[in-house]
């Protein structure tokens, strides 16, 4: 009989509480140091760059600091190249041999939201029984991180590599918690890549019994202004869609928020688009903006919808609801101007898409918004943003509960 310890996560999350916020982290990996025998344990954050992880919540002393805090440290893990972004990348457990026995990799991830990679210093490479319980240590992780970095700045200044401007800082809060949800029927992920100055882009998505809603939105100008701009929108839609309106109620409302609070030249182009979970009907109303991609049966086309005006363009304006249709397997692209102009055009977006087929809607967005940051050399003149929705229909699909994480769809 096998005698070995074993993680008991009632006993994991009573210490996780006792403890304060900022030691959540650090309460799990002293735990699994125990449990594993671990000679050292660390989590790496995922960076708001996309390009890279930061160590926290290490065990034993660090001496790899690349900046600090008071107490706290952070050192940063370039992603491109190298182990732990193959990990973050492919959702995978690796172990690697190590001077000290094996190192292991473990995805920090809930609902297909990458959150980081749990990092582990074993004596022995673990069997495979040992991996499946560290893969659900590390789904406990993402449910601890989750939880307690409302209760602290620390996870969110550590995944700040890059100094925000305010501009950026409120463009930030109107952003969704999470930028991928996975939820049987669908896949939705989301990603901006900012200018240089913020240029007011927002991307948004709610998830009821029976609905999916998500949007995507331009604000005119740039910096403060345009943040300002872009947070009366999506407050407004917001508002209106919690106290449960329909979306031409709240396509409206948010339009002529827009009109009375700010003079006029003040607007926002935008797409707000309402998906049926029970039967793939897909509505939308198209406010002045660049038009959806679908990627269906390997070939990419636009999403034909007629143009209205932007939102705050003109009080009382009543939006069309356009309907198309969604096929399992579909994959749809909706994305600002961002990542068609001023530089970017020399990017084929549709072509990107296509071979995006075989990639989770997480890295298709990551691609994308690599994509046009290489073709503008870095300098892009305004906000890029894209969100991708992979649609399969059908019934709720189970999880794979030995690792906590879904199947990223690998089969599609």
């Amino acid at each position: 009989m096998d005698d070995r310890p074993r993680l008991d996560l009632r006993r994991l999350l009573e210490r996780v509480e006792a403890a304060a916020p900022v030691d959540a982290v650090t309460v799990v990996a002293a735990e699994l140091s125990d449990v594993v025998g671990a000679r050292a344990v660390s989590f790496l954050i995922a960076d708001f760059s996309g390009h890279a992880l930061v160590r926290l919540g290490t065990v034993l002393p660090s001496t790899a600091t690349t900046r600090s805090s008071g107490v706290e440290s952070a050192h940063t893990v370039p992603l491109e190249d190298s182990p732990h972004g193959e990990v973050l990348r492919t959702q995978q457990t690796r172990v690697l041999p190590h001077p000290d026995g094996a190192l292991v990799l473990v995805p920090v991830t809930d609902r297909g939201d990458a959150l980081g990679v749990l990092e582990l210093t074993l004596p022995t490479a673990p069997d495979d029984e040992g991996l499946a319980e560290l893969s659900s240590a590390g789904h406990a992780l993402a449910y601890v991180l989750i939880a307690n970095r409302r209760h602290t700045d620390l996870f969110e200044w550590g995944q700040r590599t890059t100094p925000f401007s305010l501009a950026a800082e409120i463009q930030r809060r109107l952003l969704p918690a999470s930028f991928t949800c996975e939820a049987g029927q669908f896949t939705v992920s989301g990603w901006l890549e900012p200018a240089a100055t913020v240029g007011g882009d927002t991307f948004d998505w709610s998830l009821d019994r029976h609905t999916l809603q998500v949007s995507i939105t331009d604000a005119v100008g740039h910096d403060v202004a345009a943040a300002l701009l872009a947070t009366l929108l999506v407050g407004s839609l917001r508002n209106e869609r919690r106290r449960g309106t329909d979306l031409a109620t709240q396509t409206r409302v948010a339009n002529d928020a827009v009109a009375a609070h700010l003079p006029p030249g003040q607007f926002v182009t935008g797409q707000v688009l309402r998906v049926d979970l029970t039967s793939g009907r897909a509505v939308v109303v198209n406010a002045g903006h660049p038009l959806p991609l679908r990627l269906r049966d390997g070939l990419v086309e636009e999403v034909e919808l007629e143009v209205d005006l932007p939102f705050g363009v003109e009080a009382g304006t009543e939006y069309r609801l356009q309907e198309f249709d969604l096929r399992p397997g579909d994959r749809l692209v909706l994305l600002t101007d961002g990542m068609q102009e001023r530089g970017a055009e020399v990017m084929d977006v549709a072509a990107t898409l296509a071979a995006s087929r075989g990639l989770h809607p997480r890295q298709v967005v990551h691609a994308l918004g690599a994509a046009v940051v290489r073709a503008t050399e870095g300098h892009l003149g305004d906000d890029a943003t894209v969100v991708c929705l992979d649609w399969y229909g059908g019934e709720p699909r189970p999880r794979d509960s030995s690792s906590g994480a879904s199947n990223e769809h690998a089969s599609r």
